[in-house]
């Protein structure tokens, strides 16, 4: 069994064909799916999902794209959703690459999303692009010791700073690519029980498909990469990253 541990399935590129999506993810071995929102209104359309999706749990949170222009009560209704049972707060984290970000109102945003998260005593699930020495810096000062970096492209010291503070790093198509190599060198050298798969779908397409919409079923083959990359067979990696998975997000495995 694989666990896809960052899926969008409330994207609107899979409105024509999103049970058929699921379905070819079971084919391949990929049963649980873990859905986080970006905005107050994709943790209502996630949630929904999530009743409809078996083997699919929610996240709630505010991704760091979707907080300009919106107002400081964000944060009270986003408690109203964490309340309602998640298994953690995210997409939340800090976007140093989008050039029109605001990035005070991201680190506001992100500080808010943190004390909830050390509240509800719930992991994170991090978006961090250029960012993950800040992001690192606000995980110390409020405590938060688990979570998902998600689509992690940090360097060696960066991860190791995350895996020490309790954190597993997620990987997935940019893994696929001979030329990130960077990436593909953490992916084989990190320890296995820092490590978990993720889609990202609809986003970061595979190799073998870069111009196409990225699905979860193709984390059985990033499982097959990640295998390749390290010596191991497929099998001993889903085991890995399901345990690895399930361990950070307090679910059974």
């Amino acid at each position: 069994m694989l666990i896809d541990t960052h899926l969008h399935l409330d994207a609107s590129e899979f409105d024509a064909d999103r049970q058929s999506v699921v379905a070819d993810a079971r084919a391949a071995g990929v049963e649980r799916f873990v859905l986080p929102a970006v905005s107050l209104d994709s943790c209502v359309a996630v949630t929904r999902l999530a009743h409809a999706v078996p083997g699919a749990v929610v996240a709630c949170g505010i991704h760091p794209l979707y907080v300009n222009g919106r107002p400081d009560t964000d944060i009270v209704a986003l408690r109203q959703h964490l309340s309602a049972g998640v298994v953690a707060v995210g997409e939340i984290g800090l976007d140093g690459f989008v050039a029109d970000a605001d990035p005070v109102r991201q680190s506001w945003f992100f500080c808010e999303q943190l004390k909830l998260a050390r509240e509800f005593d719930l992991p994170v699930l991090l978006h961090v692009r250029r960012a993950q020495d800040q992001v690192l810096k606000y995980l110390r000062r409020y405590g938060i010791r688990s979570g998902i970096a998600h689509a992690f492209n940090g360097s060696l010291q960066q991860a190791q700073a995350f895996i020490d503070m309790g954190f597993v790093l997620g990987f997935g198509g940019a893994m696929t690519y001979a030329g990130s190599s960077r990436i593909r060198r953490l992916a084989a050298e990190l320890p296995i029980e820092s490590i978990v798969l993720e889609s990202d779908a609809p986003d970061i397409p595979p190799s073998w498909a870069p111009a196409s919409r990225n699905v979860p079923a193709n984390v059985a083959r990033f499982a097959t990469e990640l295998a390749m990359l390290r010596g191991l067979t497929p099998t001993e990696v889903a085991a890995a990253t399901t345990a690895n998975a399930c361990r950070v997000l307090r679910m059974p495995v």
